[in-house]
């Protein structure tokens, strides 16, 4: 128990220094390193490295330029390429447009903008079935739904919250976490989308459509309304009007060609980043073609390049961090030692699960990723299943869930750093403001799944 009892003291400090305003990035770092040079010092775990470096002490090292790579590579390039597009679209003014075509049919919610607000979650919610990227969801929404929710009358944080919450509960085919409860289970992924997640996560969906009307409403009453909320009148924008469709063509084309949707007989497989760079070609066709000159469009490029590099310095740089934090709680036992926790104490079948639960929702609070959480977990629950006497499911199902929900209240997290980052605001004020809804779905879904449908 040194490792876990070591993981908490500094996961005690890191809360202070954060809470301090110390610069978030160095602070998860170097306590990241820290812990995976302690867990090497205690022989808990070393530091593992594809390509190791041949010495412990730079294998450190080598660990934050791996890190880097891989989220580089991967849903960091998503995550940029998201935010130049987001820059561009505000640079030839079609999330203007956007915001003044939807205006005119939903002005009938601006006495009453948390009705709208709210109805973002279960609409968003299967938007995420199609298009599985938590963090490229929302900030396809940020850029084509926050400003009319913002202009409509919404604070920026409950925009932010709201569209953020549109991610909690990970589930469908596509789903990474779904992908590893399948090779744990070995079952159908429509088989276990269809009867198990869809009958517990519907009402669950439906619980945080109201408490985030509430919550949202009661604390928006605290917020300094931004004057362009409900006293500017929207004029028309410059652009073409049908430049209206350019911000949400991302989630269009995705949509489109969504393998799960079977559109096409040969399916056609395009994820997010390369819907992203086709989208920016043809806002620059349109453009050039309204604009007619080449040079000017060809310039304006610059705009989405510099929007990938502010999303790489303020958003990319803390999911690294946070990925390192990550490595450094897992290298010392920190999950391990919840999971023995859990499975020793003595307890029922009930409470072992909802301590499970619990243990994996604050893992991924932690660390920022339900992912990294889930896969830690999961592998572990069919033996903990065959000592209690009951199914994989009763324990994978809600921990499955937990996970993507812990993640919508971490304020290190990719989905929230990126929104925030869009907003505006702080990620730690979103988490905030999803604290009350996402833990209220928390104890609903564990009463329904292990006392109430036994």
């Amino acid at each position: 128990m040194l490792g876990p009892l070591i993981s908490i003291l500094i996961i005690l400090l890191v809360g202070n220094l954060l809470f301090n305003k110390f610069n978030p990035q160095a602070v998860l770092i170097i306590s990241g390193l820290g812990m995976l040079a302690i867990a090497f010092w205690i022989n808990a775990t070393p530091v593992t490295l594809k390509q190791p470096t041949g010495s412990n002490f730079f294998d450190f090292f080598a660990l934050l330029k791996e890190m880097s790579s891989k989220t580089n590579m991967g849903v960091g390039l998503m995550i940029m390429t998201i935010g130049g597009f987001v820059a561009y679209m505000d640079h030839i003014g079609a999330s203007d447009t956007l915001v003044y075509v939807a205006m005119k049919p939903l002005d009938l919610f601006r006495k009453n903008p948390y009705i709208l607000a709210s109805m973002v979650i279960p609409i968003s919610q299967i938007l995420f079935i199609a298009i599985p990227s938590a963090a490229g969801l929302s900030l396809l929404l940020m850029a084509s739904l926050f400003k009319i929710l913002v202009q409509l009358g919404v604070s920026r944080i409950a925009a932010a919250a709201v569209i953020t919450a549109s991610t909690t509960f990970g589930i469908g085919p596509a789903c990474a976490t779904t992908a590893s409860s399948m090779t744990i289970l070995n079952w159908d992924a429509v088989f276990y989308f269809l009867n198990y997640q869809i009958p517990l996560v519907w009402p669950l969906s439906l619980s945080m459509m109201l408490s985030f009307y509430f919550v949202n409403r009661y604390f928006d009453k605290k917020v300094v309304r931004e004057s362009s909320n409900a006293t500017v009148k929207i004029e028309k924008p410059k652009g073409p009007l049908f430049y209206a469709v350019l911000p949400v063509l991302p989630i269009l084309l995705l949509i489109l060609f969504a393998e799960m949707l079977h559109i096409f007989n040969d399916p056609i497989r395009i994820e997010t980043t390369t819907v992203m760079f086709l989208s920016l070609f043809i806002a620059l066709l349109f453009e050039l073609i309204r604009q007619h000159n080449f040079k000017k469009v060809m310039n304006s490029m610059q705009i989405f390049f510099d929007g990938m590099g502010n999303i790489f310095k303020s958003v990319i740089t803390l999911i690294i961090a946070a990925e390192i934090f990550a490595q450094g709680l897992i290298a010392l036992g920190f999950i391990d030692g919840l999971m023995g926790l859990a499975s020793s104490i003595g307890l029922n079948e009930q409470l072992v699960g909802i301590g499970l639960t619990i243990m994996i929702f604050l893992a991924a609070v932690l660390m920022g990723s339900g992912n990294a959480a889930f896969f830690s977990f999961g592998p572990l629950v069919p033996n903990i299943a065959s000592v209690f006497g009951v199914a994989t499911p009763y324990f994978l199902l809600p921990m499955q869930l937990a996970a993507s929900m812990g993640r919508t209240i971490s304020p290190v997290s990719g989905v929230l750093v990126a929104s925030a980052g869009i907003a505006g605001v702080s990620s730690l004020d979103i988490a905030k403001r999803n604290f009350i809804p996402i833990t209220v779905a928390l104890l609903i879904m564990m009463l329904s799944h292990f006392y109430l449908s036994k």
